[in-house]
Order: structure tokens, then sequence, then C-alpha cells
């Protein structure tokens, strides 16, 4: 099965996938209650009394669900301030109905520019750093399609004033992405894992 892998910075990031119990539960509770806070401001909404409870409760079942998703998403948040920036990484099939639902993004997403990394090759950037509604955070995302898959980085920053300081380390975490697999040697139960080259 194929998963991803990065080589995110200990220094700069915190791994929230596999990071179960205690270990990274502040870093996972503020970023997804950025997460949330910036979805309520896009929908007009206030913030509620509970919503410090609600990413509490999310901060504590995210590390299961990406243990189920099994290496197709990783997720890191910003060491140094968890509820500056999150970065996600996901790993999907590249069905009709994907294909055809990222030909019809708004216009504004055609404005990409060519991303290399070392292991997917030349992919798509898109830079979002000052977004013209108020209320979308800015972001930054990057896309390569390997002909089976699409992989996706997507980074989230609370700051507009700030999200120019940490656009080249996301941009590192980027080209640091593969995709690697595991093959079965004949019929016994061993596995050899592949990475890229």
């Amino acid at each position: 099965m194929s998963r991803l892998q990065a080589d995110a910075d200990p220094a700069r990031w915190v791994p929230v996938t596999g990071s179960l119990g205690f270990k990274g539960r502040r870093h996972r509770k503020a970023a997804i209650r950025m997460l949330m806070d910036r979805a309520n401001a896009a929908l007009g909404a206030s913030a509620r009394p509970a919503s410090g409870f609600a990413a509490w409760a999310v901060s504590q079942a995210a590390p299961l669900l990406m243990r189920k998703a099994d290496g197709r998403v990783l997720v890191w948040v910003w060491k140094d301030d968890p509820e500056l920036l999150v970065a996600m990484a996901q790993l999907q099939q590249a069905t009709p109905q994907l294909r055809a639902a990222r030909a019809s993004m708004p216009m504004e997403y055609d404005d990409t520019e060519s991303f290399p990394n070392p292991y997917l090759g030349v992919g798509e950037k898109l830079a979002m750093t000052l977004p013209a509604d108020d209320k979308t955070p800015p972001f930054l995302s990057y896309t390569w399609d390997t002909g089976t898959h699409f992989v996706t980085l997507t980074a989230v920053c609370s700051d507009r004033t700030r999200v120019g300081t940490v656009v080249s380390e996301v941009d590192h975490l980027a080209r640091s992405l593969r995709v690697v697999g595991d093959v079965t040697l004949g019929s016994s139960p061993d596995v050899l894992r592949l990475d890229p080259k």
C-alpha cells in the first residue's frame, strides 16, 4: 500500500500524525482551535463558549483518525506557535470525480507556479498569502499528479502579517514529500519496504 513520508525539521515542526495521548496534545489542540476559529470566521459565526472543549475533543480523536488513514494523511503544526501554522499532506487516488472537481475550481486557483520535488517531479504551488476575502486565511497549496494519485500539501496560516516568515519552511517540507510503498515477497507474509530513489 502506498503512503506518504516527509522529512519535517523537528526544530520547526511538531507531527500530529502518530502523536497519541498527552504527546503533542497542546500543539494539536492549539492547531485545531485555530482551524476551527478560521472556519467559523469564514462562515460568519462567532466563537462559541464550548469551542475550547470541541478543540480538545477533536485533538484527542485526530491522531486515531490519522492512524486509520494509514500514512495517506500527515499533519504538522508550527513548533514555536501552534496556532500560527498547520500543514497537512494527503495522498488521494486520482479518480475521475476528483480530477473533475480539481478542473472546476475557481479561477483564482489557476494562478499557480511550477514547483519541483526531487521525488515527485514538477508539481504546482499556489500561494494565497493575501486572499481577497479578509475572512479567508492565508494558505499555501502544493499538488503533484503521479498519474494514479494526487499528492497535496496544504498549509494554513492564521496571521497575514507573519505568513511571509514561514513560506520558505513550508517549501522545504513540500520538497521532502514522497510516496513509499510495500511489496509482498512471493507468497510469504514478509514485506519489503521500498523507499523512493
